[in-house]
């Protein structure tokens, strides 16, 4: 294993989905496979070439194994994940198709990581020689102990001085605590460098009023003024024209400067889901490799997001020099020999 970069930490699941474009209610197997925002993140910076870690609370059974080992073969250190909880998380993913939207059934109460308290992970043991900690509103939003727990994690690694990012990934339907997320969110975005999230995040989150034409410079700013640790601000940028048929780009706010990637046209998308996780670790990566030229993190960013899109599963299965190639304008798709 390399030496440890990058940390990410949250919620491992195990992914049921219909067979293609089935309708769950068609289904007679369902495939399996493993992801969450967090270890997306992870297996896209362990693709490019980074050490990651991945912190996570798993059951001690035979699905908590199976997770394990996706994690293992992906690349990413997994000597701080703990054991414990009744269950493995799972989400039942129905795929959409033209016009047709995708569908999400979430089933993770009592989950390994829904239960997860502060003090269960050794932050000291887990940071070791990390320079990058990344996490995603999705845990906070699990339950009372999870949010007290990540808030636990950020500022262990304040303390440390590590870059601290967020994605704030923001689940309407996994609020069910009594809590909402302007209770929760504030206190650990306080830590946060590097936010990514837009207009509709700032307003569930923080209750920034969107502005006129959802001007993103506007929103950053307004960020920025909130939490002012947070050097630079980011956001996609995704026109549905139909579950097949997307526009995608991305945006970085960055020493007072919008920087704007390319839009690309994702005409035939086999896989939407992970397509956020896969900016985010390009974003990181990019941010990693090219620390004073924004302009080209973003732009990487969006390039691995476009490719995670013509990838079945979670995760983004993509190299850098396969992003770079798209950078480059070689989006083709013609056969490599």
């Amino acid at each position: 294993m390399k030496a440890t970069q990058v940390v990410t930490f949250g919620e491992i699941m195990l992914r049921l989905s219909p067979p293609g474009h089935q309708r769950f209610r068609q289904a007679r197997d369902l495939r399996v496979e493993y992801g969450g925002g967090e270890s997306n993140v992870a297996v896209s910076l362990a693709n490019f070439g980074l050490g990651v870690s991945f912190v996570t609370r798993l059951p001690d059974n035979d699905l908590g194994e199976c997770a394990l080992y996706t994690l293992r073969g992906a690349g990413i250190e997994t000597e701080h994940v703990v054991r414990g909880g009744k269950r493995l998380g799972i989400y039942f993913l129905e795929k959409g198709a033209v016009q047709r939207a995708s569908k999400v059934v979430y089933d993770r109460e009592d989950s390994g990581m829904a239960t997860i308290r502060p003090g269960q992970i050794d932050w000291d043991a887990a940071f070791k020689g990390a320079g990058w900690f990344h996490w995603t509103g999705i845990t906070p939003a699990l339950s009372q102990s999870a949010a007290d727990a990540c808030l636990e994690a950020c500022r262990a690694a304040a303390d440390r001085g590590l870059t601290i990012s967020v994605d704030l990934n923001h689940r309407e339907k996994l609020w069910q605590y009594g809590k909402s997320p302007r209770e929760i969110m504030p206190a650990l975005v306080e830590y946060c460098d590097l936010i990514v999230g837009g207009s509709r995040e700032a307003e569930s989150y923080f209750g920034i009023p969107r502005p006129p034409e959802d001007d993103f410079a506007t929103v950053a700013k307004a960020m920025q003024e909130r939490f002012p640790k947070a050097r630079r601000i980011a956001t996609t940028v995704r026109e549905t024209l139909s579950a097949s048929h997307n526009t995608y780009s991305g945006l970085l706010w960055a020493d007072n400067e919008l920087h704007a990637s390319p839009t690309y046209q994702l005409t035939h998308i086999v896989d939407r889901v992970g397509g956020g996780d896969s900016f985010m670790g390009g974003l990181i990566y990019g941010l990693i490799t090219w620390p004073d030229d924004p302009a080209m993190a973003v732009r990487y960013a969006a390039a691995a997001s476009a490719l995670k899109h013509t990838i079945p599963g979670d995760v983004n299965l993509v190299t850098v020099d396969e992003v770079v190639n798209l950078m480059e304008g070689n989006g083709s798709g013609r056969v490599k020999r």
